[in-house]
């Protein structure tokens, strides 16, 4: 069988087990090509790490994924061609740094609410559906893919409650929403109904054209919202550079457990409940939020200095 082959095998199995592999089925075919140049009819961990590394510009990241996708194909093709290699692990080792989040001031998510809102639009749905979105977030902490993915049934405005069908690695989750954010979602639905009475699709959010926004569609809005009000320069690139939408997410982890150090809670036993909402894979990802931002860091100090202070006592 040719590699091309134990390939398109090799992916029709994982997607058949429920994995998606968007990167997988677009990279690793330019892999098989590269051994094919090479007249290597079998992987070599030589040549997967030679692959890996040949694209100029590519971070330390990108490479290690690619190798890391070889590695996994090499693993699947090993058990029918023992000539196969698989590549170690900890040759191309992952250094990823974490960008520091920006956090937004209550003044800054007011402004890029009312920008938002303004938005030019030829059917009037283009501002509600940005202003609905990013106000979403901005109280949800949800990720922005999260959000664009929401259908009709997902939320409930009867009980006040978003569910979440995928998430991030494939978890799901139920998101209860207060009575105001119900309110805002109610109006955005009898809006986007009176506009689109007949949509083509299920989502919740729709764009324009009446097809579901798009995570880049939200970007593209977020970006020209940004630069209206001064979050980011007017030049730099199609999105430019500043504060992100994903930001928001952030800012709604941080500020309630600032909120939370500040009214003397018990942030340890509460952490999991964030954690939870969040839709996080491990507390440990949301405890970096005290790493991240220096006042939060501060607040957790005085705290345990506190708290030994009376165990001392």
């Amino acid at each position: 069988m040719s590699l091309a082959k134990a390939l398109e095998d090799y992916l029709t199995a994982r997607h058949a087990l429920g994995h998606k592999l968007h990167d997988a089925t677009r990279t690793l075919p330019k892999f098989v090509d590269f051994l094919k140049r090479k007249k290597k009819p079998y992987i070599t961990t030589e040549l997967a790490l030679r692959w890996a590394q040949e694209e100029p510009g590519a971070s330390p990241v990108t490479r290690a994924h690619r190798l890391t996708m070889v590695r996994r194909f090499a693993a699947w093709r090993s058990a029918v061609d023992p000539r196969t290699e698989i590549p170690p692990l900890g040759l191309l080792p992952r250094r990823f740094p974490r960008p520091i989040p920006y956090i937004y001031s209550t003044d800054e998510v007011r402004r890029i609410l009312t920008a938002a809102l303004s938005l030019p639009s030829t059917r009037g749905l283009r501002g509600s559906t940005c202003f609905t979105l990013f106000g979403l977030l901005a109280v949800t902490g949800m990720r922005v893919g999260e959000a664009t993915s929401l259908e009709r049934d997902d939320v409930d405005l009867g009980e006040g409650v978003i569910a979440i069908r995928h998430g991030k690695s494939g978890k799901s989750r139920f998101v209860p929403i207060h009575t105001t954010t119900r309110n805002t979602l109610e109006r955005y639905a009898r809006k986007r109904n009176a506009v689109f009475p007949r949509p083509k699709t299920p989502s919740f959010f729709i764009s324009e054209h009446g097809r579901r926004v798009s995570v880049w569609c939200a970007d593209q809005n977020f970006a020209e919202v940004s630069r209206r009000i001064g979050l980011r320069p007017k030049t730099g690139g199609r999105f430019g550079h500043g504060p992100r939408l994903h930001d928001l997410r952030h800012r709604f982890a941080v500020t309630t457990l600032i909120r939370w150090y500040r009214s003397g809670a018990d942030v340890e036993r509460e952490m999991p409940k964030l954690s939870t909402y969040l839709g996080h894979e491990r507390v440990a990802d949301t405890y970096w939020y005290l790493q991240a931002v220096p006042e939060l860091l501060n607040l957790a100090m005085e705290r345990s200095e506190r708290v030994a202070k009376e165990g001392v006592r």
